[in-house]
This record gives structure tokens, sequence and C-alpha cells, in this order.
């Protein structure tokens, strides 16, 4: 069946918006062009590389989880976080990008908080609050409440890191949007995590210290 063709009025309206959406998001990527870019060893560099790299593992595992389980709450939370993660590690490898900066440095992570070597764990957890390669082993072979309880401890844990992370950038980093995200990243974690507690709570655990 054909649809019904749009009235002169409403295509106007809709060729006004998608004109003016267009024109808003070209006058945002003028703006950022326009700001000093970072050094490649800054504090906003280095937020966006650690941060894209901490979001991929909190994508990864939200994936698996909901392949594990069909309790509705924890596949929408699991949903909920990859699509925010992925979305928000797009935009800092897109700033990298826009700036002209390498994806990855020689330095080890979280150096730009005076970390460097110490932020490092054991068994491929690379920043604070990451998971291992054992634990993210162990979360692929669980499953039911198995796997919930232990994605929502990794995921508050995950979090918890995240959280450090983001108000290092709120702290140091110099470019607005930078810390903007930064500040909506602790706001938004902090509430997941509050969130999770009430979780492992329902299902007889507790997160991890």
């Amino acid at each position: 069946m054909r649809r019904p063709a749009l009235a002169a009025g409403a295509l106007a309206a809709v060729l006004a918006v998608g004109a003016a959406a267009g024109w808003a998001v070209a006058s945002a990527g003028e703006e950022e062009r326009a700001l000093p870019v970072p050094a490649a060893d800054s504090a906003d560099a280095g937020f966006a590389r650690d941060m894209a790299v901490h979001h991929q593992q909190a994508v990864e595992m939200s994936y698996v989880v909901r392949d594990r389980t069909d309790d509705e709450e924890v596949r929408r939370l699991a949903y909920d976080i990859a699509q925010t993660q992925a979305n928000q590690r797009g935009m800092l490898l897109g700033w990298l990008d826009l700036w002209e900066l390498p994806k990855v440095s020689a330095d080890p992570p979280m150096t730009w908080m005076g970390m460097g070597d110490a932020a490092a764990g054991e068994d491929g957890a690379l920043m604070p609050g990451m998971a291992t390669d054992a634990e993210m082993e162990r979360l692929g072979r669980l499953n039911g409440r198995q796997a919930e309880v232990l994605y929502l401890q990794l995921m508050t844990k995950h979090h918890r890191g995240g959280v450090h992370m983001a108000e290092g950038c709120v702290r140091a980093c110099a470019v607005d949007t930078g810390k903007r995200l930064a500040s909506g990243m602790v706001e938004g974690q902090e509430s997941e995590i509050r969130l999770m507690a009430g979780m492992l709570k329902a299902r007889g655990a507790a997160a991890r210290p």
C-alpha cells in the first residue's frame, strides 16, 4: 500500500527541522574545531583514550550476560549500559580523531592521572575496576542467577573505577565538552551503582569490596 503523501505544510516543517538539525551539528563541529587542540599527553587525550578502553569492557560484559540469563531486569540494565557506553566510547574516539591525536599511547594507562604503572592490576586488568581475564572467562561460563550476581558485582566495581577516572577528568581536563561528559558519567554511573546494590540484595548477594 502506498503511504499518503505529506501535506505541503507538514513536508516543509520536516525539511525545516532537518535543516536546523544539520546546521546545529555543523555548528557544533565548527565550534569544536575552533577550540584549542589538547596535547597528546594532556588529561583530555589521556581520559579519552583510557575511558574508551574502560567502556569497551563494560560493553563486552553486558553482551555476555545478556546471553546468559532470561531475567528481564538484568537484561534491560545490561542493554542500557552497553548502549550508553558504546555511544560515549564513539564520542571519545571521535574527539581523538578531531584533535588528530593517536588512539593509543606508549605510556601506561592513567599516566595523565599520575598513576602510570600503578593503575594496572593482575591477569589482564588494565585499569582500576576492570575485570580480569579469569573473571571475564568465568562470566562467560555461568548461567542464570550466578551470571546475574557476578555481572552485577563486576559492573559495580567497573563503575567505581570509571567514576574515579571521570572525576579525574572533571578536575584536570581543559576542554569543557570533555569535562561535561565526565561529569555526566559520574552522575549516571553512581546512580547505576545504587541500582545494582538493590538488585544484588534482592538476589541474596552484595557488591565486592
